[in-house]
């Protein structure tokens, strides 16, 4: 009976092509919308995840995500020292600060200044120039894609200078840096040069980055932090987390996605659904005919399910494979944010089986009713 099923679902090229479309076009669209808005979302806390050597961040209690800074004082340094379990703890300065380029063009950037002492938090990746030349005057470290921005002709010179708030800024190196959501170029230099590099303020530490004693509970640690301070305190992937989330609740941009693959969903629903019921229509004499010969109806539906199936194997992996195919190329072709984890495939999955149920019904209720006497009519 398989082979009767899969006979007759290749035995209308035309309409088996339609039914596997339908459903690569749901994949397609519900996948590559997913991957997008995930990407998006990684977008948000990508520095947090950059800046690594401290498994806890400390910061003003009114901090909502990672570029909603509220500048403390240099005095919360020592008493964030001062809690029993904590290993160590630094001061981190991020900003946004606005360099000056020798020919006249300003260009905006992030500035990250780290601890002069430890360089925590610095990148991890330096191609060009060496970490420890952060430690010469003046000296910054740009990331990949920003001096793309800032010297498109020549990104990768080492020396090569600028200004930022009046003062010089000689380039040391160059590094591998996430992608942000502001995509402006990221400048790392050390904590006590960077602050020059920006107008003077009364508090001017963006962040206290610090490290659990071993053996100790970072979430132990956070909460005497929080007790003891007054500061807020989260480990790194819950501020990360806190991050994404501020960006899902207080933006549209859930909503314009989840449209979007509600849509692809639906359109894919329609499509296989009156496709697969026309074809089922076409073929209702054959299934008539198995009726006559005996055939029970649970073996008409292991046949109806074999055939939406197959349909739904083929069309989920071609939609799936050109999901990947278009997030390689616009990711590395034209910086598209774009990330596939894991559970996005499985996710789509889920879709297309429930496309494939939702659109078998229909065909199955139209065999299970049919009268073996149809076979006879008209002969």
């Amino acid at each position: 009976m398989n082979w009767i099923a899969l006979r007759m679902l290749v035995g209308n090229p035309g309409k088996y092509l339609s039914m596997i479309l339908g459903v690569a076009f749901a994949s397609l669209l519900i996948a590559q919308q997913a991957s997008i808005f995930v990407g998006l979302m990684r977008l948000t806390a990508s520095q947090i995840r950059d800046i690594q050597g401290a498994n806890i961040w400390v910061m003003d209690p009114n901090v909502q995500f990672i570029d909603d800074i509220k500048p403390m004082s240099e005095n919360d340094l020592y008493r964030v020292r001062g809690v029993p379990g904590v290993e160590w703890a630094v001061k981190l300065y991020k900003g946004l600060s606005r360099a000056r380029l020798p020919d006249g063009r300003y260009q905006q950037t992030i500035l990250i200044g780290l601890d002069d002492a430890s360089l925590v938090g610095a990148p991890q990746h330096i191609f060009a120039g060496k970490l420890t030349d952060l430690r010469q005057p003046d000296a910054v470290i740009v990331d990949r894609a920003g001096a793309k921005q800032l010297w498109p002709d020549d990104p990768f010179r080492l020396g090569r200078t600028f200004e930022m708030n009046d003062r010089r800024a000689v380039v040391v190196g160059f590094c591998e840096a996430s992608r942000t959501f502001q995509t402006f170029p990221i400048v790392y230099a050390r904590y006590s040069q960077a602050i020059r590099f920006v107008p003077q303020e009364r508090k001017v530490m963006s962040f206290i980055l610090a490290q659990s004693s071993p053996g100790v509970d970072p979430e132990v640690v956070c909460q005497r932090i929080e007790k003891q301070t007054g500061l807020q305190a989260q480990r790194r992937d819950e501020f990360t987390w806190t991050t994404i989330w501020y960006y899902m609740e207080k933006t549209g941009i859930p909503i314009n996605f989840g449209i979007t693959v509600l849509l692809g969903f639906a359109v894919g629903t329609a499509i296989v659904g009156q496709t697969f019921y026309l074809f089922t229509v076409e073929n209702i004499r054959q299934f008539g005919t198995l009726k006559a010969l005996g055939v029970t109806n649970f073996t008409l539906m292991r046949m109806i399910m074999l055939q939406a199936v197959v349909v739904g194997l083929i069309g989920y992996g071609v939609g799936i494979g050109a999901a990947s195919l278009f997030g390689y190329v616009t990711e590395s072709a034209a910086k598209l944010a774009f990330y596939m984890p894991w559970q996005i495939p499985v996710a789509t999955a889920v879709a297309v089986l429930l496309i494939i149920l939702l659109t078998s019904l229909f065909s199955l209720r139209r065999v299970l009713t049919v009268d073996p006497a149809t076979v006879f009519q008209g002969a």
